[in-house]
């Protein structure tokens, strides 16, 4: 016999099972699937050899959002403080309150000496605008807030932030122009820009790059590992009654009698479907609806494109951790040399065959900005004793991946990039790591789409370069960002306004179970 489900939840990233868990907690029979033999997506912890890496996301960011939902649904998890330090050649800053972003101006000003001027309108500029963004994250998300607010908390807390909202808000919808374009009103010096905004994706809007100097005083870090996360929330979903399926994609979606089946020929009825996972999929799968609102959205789908990706390295070294801490600490973000990725022209546009592309990958990685990330450095749990567990990623083009394997050459392109990264990065912030180096790993923008199923390998959603944005992506409008023209059906976890990321994978996942509840009180069913 077909099972039956209140609600079915299809992709266990960390929407889905937010998704998933506070159905769970509201009382429906919900089933979680995910294709994949593991939950959580982006967010998780591998172990090898001893060493634990964090294959996604590197630190979370509460944003009002994470800690509020996780004391909502009772979940216990202990965090540290992880601040962020910024380097660039042999200078760095550590991030550990807002003071320290002047620092990050005067290192600027000692590289830049010529454009000291510009620089303090720029810094003035990005002041401005961590002020507006403060608004999102000032009090704890209401939406996490149980039962009704008491008078004091209204008229105290909630009004005064509403009124912040909406006036900040405004300001901030005037931002949504790439960063580029907007530091070039203020100097003509690209290398200068390169060096604040080339770990960013492209185009990220003005309000999410430059807000961010105020997010890196919000990272935290779970004890054990970002995968800690997936795995209390999975614990939860369990604990109250959920079914959750691995190894169980979704290859049909009959909307007509509210069924999906799965890889396996299994099949499935649900009173209300999340789709938490790849939006293209999903428009893919249903191919008998013929509304003009389903159709247009279909296309736009087709048409678009997944977000920036990312090449990374997991290592396993013999040094200890006081030797990375010394340097940089726990989360770093590093620009080798001052010189900027705008002065490289395009992969396309490199003529030579592979030999010439693969001389322009090593240029590139020699000019780009790294995320560093130990996870020892939280919890020194999490490596042998006296080893240190190191990942280190750069933004990297899907297509260029997809080139190397499609003539073949995916093995050359792995040894021209692992021995490049170590040697950039031992010849300037760590000697003496490429001698020791016990184990080392690594993954592409291919891996990544092969393991999530996300759109080119994306590490957010999708790209900011779309001309129309497939998920809703006004930050007033986000509780339109849940729903879709299919009836019975919502979605969570895509892209739907900046910052995007894991607080708003959490905030549309609740989103969604909210809207369910709702409607499936104003609803009756024959089963």
């Amino acid at each position: 016999m077909m099972k039956e489900y209140d609600v079915i939840v299809v992709g266990g990233g960390i929407a889905g099972l937010t998704s998933a868990a506070y159905l769970c907690k509201y009382g429906y029979k919900t089933l979680l699937c995910e294709k994949e033999d593991r939950l959580g997506g982006l967010v998780g912890t591998f172990k090898e050899e001893g060493f634990a890496f964090d294959w996604g996301i590197r630190a979370f960011e509460n944003s009002g959002i994470l800690f509020p939902m996780l004391k909502n649904l009772g979940i216990e998890i202990d965090f540290v403080h992880s601040p962020v330090s910024i380097g660039i050649d042999t200078e760095w800053v550590r991030i550990n309150s807002q003071a320290d972003i002047d620092k990050y101006f005067q290192m600027l000003d000692k590289f830049f000496s010529d454009n000291g001027g510009e620089i303090t309108v720029i810094a003035e500029e990005i002041y401005k605008i961590m002020g507006y963004m403060d608004v999102l994250y000032g009090i704890d998300n209401p939406l996490f807030l149980e039962g009704k607010m008491d008078k004091e908390y209204l008229m105290k807390i909630l009004l005064p932030w509403l009124i912040k909202y909406l006036r900040d808000m405004r300001k901030v919808a005037k931002l949504n122009e790439p960063v580029n374009v907007f530091l070039g009103r203020f100097t003509d010096n690209q290398v200068l820009i390169d060096m604040i905004t080339q770990h960013f994706f492209k185009d990220t809007p003005t309000s999410f790059a430059l807000s961010y100097f105020g997010l890196y005083l919000d990272y935290c870090y779970p004890l054990g590992g970002t995968g800690v996360l997936v795995q209390k929330m999975t614990d939860y979903i369990v604990n109250n009654n959920g079914d959750i399926k691995t190894l169980s994609a979704i290859t049909n979606v009959d909307h007509r009698n509210n069924t999906v089946q799965t890889a396996n020929q299994e099949t499935y009825k649900y009173k209300k479907l999340v789709w938490a996972a790849n939006q293209k999929m999903l428009y893919q799968g249903i191919t008998n609806l013929k509304s003009k609102d389903f159709l247009n959205k279909k296309e736009v789908v087709a048409a678009s494109h997944g977000g920036d990706s990312v090449l990374t390295l997991y290592v396993g070294t013999s040094l200890p951790k006081e030797y990375f801490q010394n340097i940089c600490g726990a989360h770093a973000f590093y620009t080798p040399k001052k010189v900027g990725l705008s002065t490289l022209k395009a992969w396309q546009e490199v003529e030579g065959g592979v030999e010439k592309r693969l001389e322009w990958v090593k240029t590139y990685l020699e000019t780009t900005t790294y995320e560093i990330s130990s996870p020892t450095l939280r919890d020194d749990k999490l490596s042998p004793a006296g080893k240190t567990s190191l990942i280190i990623s750069t933004l990297f083009d899907y297509d260029l991946d997809l080139h190397f394997s499609e003539l073949g050459e995916t093995k050359r392109f792995k040894e021209v990039y692992e021995a490049t990264i170590i040697d950039v990065i031992n010849n300037s912030i760590f000697p003496g790591l490429k001698d020791k180096i016990d184990f080392l790993r690594s993954s592409t923008p291919l891996t990544i789409a092969a393991k999530t199923s996300n759109a080119e390998g994306a590490i957010t959603g999708w790209a900011f370069t779309n001309p129309v944005m497939p998920a809703e992506n006004r930050f007033k409008k986000i509780a339109k960002s849940i729903k879709t023209p299919i009836k019975d059906i919502y979605q969570c976890g895509q892209w739907s306004f900046s910052p995007s990321g894991l607080p708003i994978s959490v905030l549309t996942g609740k989103l969604a179970a909210d809207a369910i509840k709702k409607n499936l009180k104003e609803e009756k069913y024959d089963f």
